[in-house]
């Protein structure tokens, strides 16, 4: 350890003669208070604070984590390409101690210094929140500074519905086994998820979330229907619709409903309080909504409807959100390194930057996997009918891209800060073994063992 903390001396004393950590620091501050002056909300001291955590938080981490890749790539490479790599490496120290060492010294100096745009951005929210009036305090503490915890209506198992109903297809018309088995499954598996999302005009729909062991701990406390729908209609752009809702069970005296239809718009999440006490003795609370409108709606399954209770405090739910970010730079400062360990700076660089670039390609990814091609795409059904050659070959890579980002992915706790979800200590533990010991652990091993290999005389002699 003695050796390791002296590498992470030497790089956090070169980080600091060369002003980095100061420039940083000064980046940070000026970001924190800068923007409360320039940013644009709905008015709302709700709306400000969300769009406040979003971009402090936002830009606080792509700012660590581009020096963080920088430096993780240039502390390395400028070492060895420089000739100072030599003067260590013949002291009685290891290779994988030399890169272990650099690592820490960089995560030593992101810890300082998303410790001091946090506490910032908490105390500026904290104190923004105390010139507030009462009221608007409480809700503010309700809804956004606040550690609330969701759940949904059980989603049925879609593939293995669409699997007996092409089962059935095939047994009623022999003329669907011409057809690619593989496109019917995916179109049965689209009909029976518009079947289940949609309200037609007039009718209505029914949604039961089970509280299970959570029960007891959110029958006397006030309750949040977070609801979001779509229209199949166009040309209804800032258009609203009338929703009637009823959430309890009708029969007992512990159910509330809309007076008066709440105007919605469709495609933005809403908001509704519920009192406490609608839980039936089951633990479960039944959701009704009414379409009185001329049109059909459609709750998208995965976020249509969600009900959020208090889980815990915003402080430590904080925290827990800092140190998944942490977490990312981490793993930044791992794959800067183990760029590094191989290549010249520039290389390295370069290097670093595609992948942080793939990373944040989640979208065009996911597109791709969905549409099942890169070129031959139908635009009628919006899947490709055949595959392309190149589709066999690139396919498999988007997918397994896919499972790696995944693991990262998961955990978004400036998304999940900036609504007041909970972000729980199972959430913290998941993203350290997913992010810190899978991912950043195979990377470090890889870097550590190129480094190991690498001739840094003949390097140098090849310059």
């Amino acid at each position: 350890m003695q050796r390791l903390f002296a590498i992470a001396f030497l790089t956090v004393k070169a980080a600091v003669r060369f002003r980095l950590f100061l420039v940083q620091a000064v980046l940070l501050l000026a970001v924190v208070i800068g923007l409360p002056l320039v940013i644009k909300d709905d008015g709302t001291a709700e709306g400000f604070t969300q769009i406040l955590l979003t971009y402090t938080l936002g830009l606080t981490s792509a700012i660590l984590g581009l020096s963080t890749l920088w430096l993780g790539c240039g502390t390395l490479a400028r070492d060895v390409e420089e000739c100072q790599i030599q003067m260590v490496a013949v002291k009685p120290i290891a290779r994988w101690q030399i890169w272990l060492g650099k690592w820490l010294g960089i995560m030593l100096l992101n810890l300082a210094l998303l410790t001091l745009a946090g506490t910032s951005i908490y105390l500026l929210l904290q104190w923004r929140a105390s010139r507030l009036p009462p009221d608007l305090q409480a809700k503010l503490h309700n809804e956004i500074l606040v550690a609330r915890a969701s759940l949904k209506p059980l989603l049925p198992n879609l593939d293995a519905a669409a699997e007996r109903f092409y089962q059935q297809r095939l047994k009623q018309d022999p003329a669907v086994a011409k057809l690619d088995p593989d496109f019917v499954r995916k179109q049965l598996r689209q009909q029976l998820r518009n079947q289940l999302e949609l309200v037609p005009p007039g009718m209505y729909k029914t949604w039961r979330i089970d509280f299970g062991l959570q029960r007891d701990s959110v029958r006397n406390q006030p309750l949040f229907l977070r609801v979001k729908f779509n229209t199949a209609q166009l040309g209804l752009s800032g258009t609203t619709f009338a929703a009637m809702w009823q959430v309890g069970r009708p029969e007992t005296v512990h159910s509330w409903q809309t007076q008066q239809p709440m105007s919605l718009a469709p495609d933005t999440f809403h908001e509704i309080q519920l009192p406490p006490n609608l839980l039936d003795d089951q633990g479960r609370l039944t959701i009704n909504f009414f379409n009185v409108n001329d049109t059909a709606l459609l709750f998208p399954l995965d976020d249509g409807i969600e009900v959020l209770y208090r889980q815990g405090g915003f402080g430590p739910n904080y925290v827990r959100g800092l140190a998944i970010i942490l977490l990312w730079l981490g793993l930044l400062a791992a794959i800067g390194l183990a760029a590094a360990s191989a290549l010249s700076f520039p290389v390295a660089s370069f290097l670093a930057v595609a992948v942080l670039v793939l990373g944040l390609s989640t979208g065009t990814i996911n597109q791709i996997l969905y549409e099942g091609s890169i070129w031959s795409v139908n635009h009628n059904t919006g899947v490709a009918d055949h595959p392309a050659p190149i589709d066999y070959l690139m396919l498999p890579l988007f997918r397994a891209l896919h499972q790696v980002i995944g693991l990262v992915e998961d955990f978004s706790p400036i998304d999940l800060l900036s609504t007041g979800r909970s972000i729980s200590w199972t959430d913290l533990g998941m993203a350290c073994a997913q992010i810190g010991l899978l991912l950043g652990g195979v990377i470090s091993l890889v870097g550590m063992s190129l480094f190991s290999r690498r001739e840094l005389a003949t390097a140098q002699g090849q310059q």
